[in-house]
């Protein structure tokens, strides 16, 4: 067992590193001038080369990747100037001469636009997709696995037809084709019936300036971003509650006279929702991702509209710590999954050991 969860880990942090380094050359080979960016087009030259040499701009590609990944990294070797120790705010561990062994939180640099602390622009923005997201996977899960327990009841009847086809249409729909529909109808068009509103973020501010949160901001966003896992959560529960259904242990429990409702959902659907919760934890991660487009479309102020907005801009530091924070957050969402399952099912850390 412990064995099985060291090598998942390991295998995470293999992943992360290659993220990092795969972000790294993918906006360090653009030719595109930061510090222009940084200060504007009518910049001085002296003003553009002290901006470059504190972005690093001026070092070889070499020493800019070691830089960072040495201002991402929470233990780093950092000198003791005084302007080092303000800009990263490291606890020191070990002295080591005029440098030391440091421990702080991961740097993400300044926005080229607004100068703001990377970090501080994601920890504004990341709340509201986290919300979007958790909100649709609830959602899609409530919804998913009821519409699949329901027709594999009536399995090759009228309403398992009619949610079979219903979920193959889901699945074919990308989300912000869903997200356009659902604000021109519902948030335009019948806006007077529904009081949905076709662009808002959750959080906005009142009258007097107060930051208030606007419930009603999430409904469409998190429909249209969860239509296409209902879709295959429906399609893996009725899958799976047709494979459970078939045993010889449900046909037993029949036989002793349980209740209908007893048997589909204290013996089949129990036992059959491994598949659907790998589904779930995949998907989580998946949609802060998905979140990108749909929150664009419904102008919901989130981690996705921000990283639109940035690249548009060319503002890399804030796109680079958002892609950054996505991808990590995938592979940690798909370790602890392994992890969890590794001590729910101990065939897995058996499988892996044969």
């Amino acid at each position: 067992m412990t064995g099985y969860i060291v090598k998942r880990l390991a295998y995470g942090l293999l992943v992360i590193a290659g993220v990092i380094l795969i972000i790294f050359f993918l906006f360090n080979v653009l030719p595109v001038n930061s510090a222009r960016l940084t200060l504007g087009q009518r910049a001085d030259v002296s003003s553009v080369e002290a901006i470059e040499k504190e972005l690093g701009l001026n070092l070889p590609l070499h020493k800019r990747l070691i830089k960072y990944v040495g201002e991402l990294s929470p233990l780093w070797v950092h000198s003791r100037s005084a302007g080092e120790q303000e800009k990263f705010g490291y606890i020191t561990l070990i002295p080591l001469g005029t440098q030391v062994l440091a421990l702080k939180m991961p740097y993400l640099g300044r926005s080229y636009q607004t100068r703001k602390l990377v970090s501080q622009i994601l920890a504004e923005k990341i709340p509201q997709t986290i919300i979007l997201a958790l909100a649709s996977m609830l959602l899609a899960s409530i919804l998913g696995i009821a519409m699949g327990v329901f027709a594999a009841v009536h399995h090759n009847k009228f309403w398992d037809n009619t949610l079979v086809t219903l979920s193959v249409f889901g699945i074919s729909q990308p989300s912000y084709f869903t997200g356009i529909v659902l604000a021109l109808l519902f948030g335009y068009l019948w806006h007077d019936y529904t009081g949905l509103n076709h662009v808002g973020s959750l959080f906005e501010l009142n009258d007097f300036g107060d930051e208030v949160i606007n419930w009603k901001n999430l409904i469409l966003p998190a429909i249209a971003l969860g239509v296409r896992p209902v879709a295959i959560i429906t399609q893996l529960t009725r899958s799976a509650m047709l494979d459970v259904l078939s045993q010889d242990y449900i046909r037993t429990a029949r036989a002793k006279g349980l209740g209908f409702y007893t048997v589909i959902f204290k013996h089949a659907l129990r036992n059959a929702l491994n598949p659907v919760v790998t589904s779930i934890s995949g998907w989580l991660a998946a949609l802060l991702a998905g979140a990108y487009f749909v929150e664009i479309i419904f102008d919901y102020k989130g981690l996705g509209y921000e990283t639109v907005k940035a690249l548009l801009n060319f503002d890399f530091p804030v796109v680079m710590g958002s892609v950054l924070f996505t991808a990590i957050t995938f592979v940690v969402i798909n370790m602890l999954t392994d992890v969890v399952y590794a001590f729910l099912d101990p065939r897995i850390s058996i499988a892996e050991r044969s």
